[in-house]
């Protein structure tokens, strides 16, 4: 599929190298899941809510995922990760290791991170569903995925990462 964007075309470039089957949605820019909310009715997939935190020191980063429809205090997030203190990591640093801006983080933004310094958390819960949605580095689309594509992925970026129960179903 041939982007608009090139933060959409360097994922869908990805994507396509590692064979993995993807349907995009296009819409207006939606930098909050509230927002979203509109435009994905229609859209069958498990959507998610995607923060990135830094911890106490400013040298761990990490990417936490999760159902969009669902909130997690920091300090919730302190209590089950057991990284410490954490904080919302600033704007330069989600440039720096990602090269996204905020209401666009994605798990697609490892792409970026040469260094493979940024560690993800995934909720466990998300296994249980067949497909996923995030915006492709940039909020103007959202690129549904399966499950296993992801988890693949995941495997080909390199970055570490691991599936850990973030609230109960």
């Amino acid at each position: 599929m041939k982007a608009n964007h090139p933060k959409h075309q360097k994922v869908f470039d990805t994507l396509d190298a590692l064979s993995i089957l993807y349907t995009t949605y296009y819409h207006p820019p939606i930098p909050t899941i509230e927002a979203a909310m509109a435009y994905w009715k229609e859209v069958d997939s498990s959507h998610c809510k995607n923060i990135f935190l830094r911890n106490h020191k400013g040298n761990r980063h990490y990417l936490v995922i999760f159902h969009c429809e669902k909130m997690m205090k920091i300090s919730d997030l302190e209590q089950r990760l057991k990284q410490g203190k954490l904080s919302f990591a600033s704007e330069q640093r989600l440039e720096k290791y990602l090269d996204i801006k905020p209401g666009s983080v994605s798990p697609f933004g490892i792409i970026n991170d040469k260094t493979k310094h940024v560690h993800l958390f995934i909720d466990e819960n998300l296994l249980k569903s067949e497909r996923l949605s995030f915006h492709p580095n940039d909020n103007t689309a959202t690129v549904v995925i399966s499950k296993d594509d992801f988890l693949k992925f995941l495997d080909c970026q390199g970055n570490s990462y691991e599936f850990i129960r973030l609230y109960d179903d």
